[in-house]
Formats: C-alpha cells, sequence, structure tokens
C-alpha cells in the first residue's frame, strides 16, 4: 500500500505545528493522523509547491465516489471553519485528508461508518499559485 507523496510549504507547516503545540497531549492524540500526515509530508516554499495541490486556503471540488455528488470546500485553520460557508476546518479527518494531495487524487480514511472515499476533482483556487503566500 504505497502512500502518494503529499506536500505541504513551510509556512503552512509552522502554522499548523504552532496550533498542535498549543494542545493538550489528549487533544494531540484526537489529532495524531494530521500530525502523520506532516511528518511524512514533503516540505517546499510556498514558490515550490505543485499548482494543483492543497494548500490552506484552497478552494477545491471533490467528488463523493459513494454518492458521485460534488461539492466544494475551502480549506482553513479551525477557528475560520464553517460548514454552512464551505469552509472545511484541517483539523477535521476530511479536512486532514484533503490537506497536501493534488487534483485527481482519490482519497480514502476512516470514518465511524466505515471509510469514505473521494476524488479531488479541480483546485478552483490555490494562494500559492495566485501570489497570495500570505493567506
Amino acid at each position: 500500500n504505497t502512500q502518494r507523496q503529499i506536500y505541504v510549504t513551510a509556512y503552512d507547516l509552522q502554522r499548523l505545528n504552532d496550533r498542535l503545540a498549543e494542545l493538550d497531549t489528549r487533544q494531540q492524540k484526537a489529532f495524531a493522523g494530521l500530525i502523520r500526515e506532516l511528518d511524512r509530508a514533503k516540505v517546499v516554499a510556498p514558490a515550490q509547491v505543485p499548482a494543483d495541490v492543497v494548500t490552506m486556503n484552497s478552494r477545491l471540488r471533490y467528488r463523493d465516489l459513494e454518492d458521485d455528488s460534488v461539492a466544494e470546500v475551502t480549506l482553513v485553520f479551525p477557528e475560520q471553519a464553517d460548514v454552512d460557508a464551505g469552509r472545511m476546518s484541517v483539523f477535521s479527518p476530511m479536512g486532514t485528508a484533503l490537506l497536501g494531495y493534488a487534483a485527481g487524487d482519490e482519497i480514502a480514511w476512516e470514518v465511524p461508518a466505515g471509510v469514505r472515499r473521494i476524488r479531488i476533482e479541480s483546485l478552483e483556487y490555490q494562494p500559492e499559485a495566485a501570489g497570495d503566500t500570505h493567506l
């Protein structure tokens, strides 16, 4: 079971690690999946991240491979999350699953009901590709 290489910008990694460091041990255990993803990610400068990779504040369209529905979300930090506005926290299981993957990638992760599977259809906006490296 080969895992695809995922990418995270040095800026995003620093901000995520800062937030994770603020959590107590019990909370950190809850985010072990995110910590594992960050540990295995290839860290790159914002200008070097491929334009089709999901970074923080990227807006993407994905297809649910179970019911063939399509949705659009923006991957955000927890304090900016708003399900009704389509802003998904990177600390959510799905947000963790999306970070660092690219358009065309299929992703599967464990949920209480079994395994959820989606495919990233397209990146509608990526801050780094748009030159918005401060986001």
